[in-house]
């Protein structure tokens, strides 16, 4: 059975940093596209940043330069690093493992607020 679990959300101030985690169990992870994305109130669920499986990254223009996605295959593990947080980026989370198959986590809530 396959499992992402994301943690690492909460509330915090304008400016402020925030680590994301996910948690893979199941899955081959090295076989795996890692996603993050969010999906804001009222708002479609938007692609944050992805991670190949060489290690490849990309970004929203939106969050360039403030957040960083990375992996470590052997812990099953991804990571969004998120500084110079924005009200604009509160949202709910989510990993995302895509090959063949999608597969997702529940989520984790970010609010940036002061």
């Amino acid at each position: 059975q396959v499992q992402l679990v994301e943690s690492g959300g909460g509330l915090v101030q304008p400016g402020e940093s925030l680590r994301l985690s996910c948690s893979g169990s199941g899955i081959i992870f090295q076989n795996y596209f890692m996603n993050w994305y969010r999906q804001a109130p009222g708002k479609q669920r938007e692609l944050v940043a992805t991670i190949t499986r060489s290690g490849t990254v990309n970004y929203a223009n939106s969050v360039k330069g403030r957040f960083t996605i990375s992996r470590d295959n052997a812990k099953n593990m991804v990571y969004l690093q998120m500084n110079s947080l924005k009200p604009e980026d509160t949202a709910v989370y989510y990993c995302n493992a895509r090959a063949a198959m999608d597969h997702w986590g529940k989520g984790t809530a970010v609010i940036v607020s002061s």
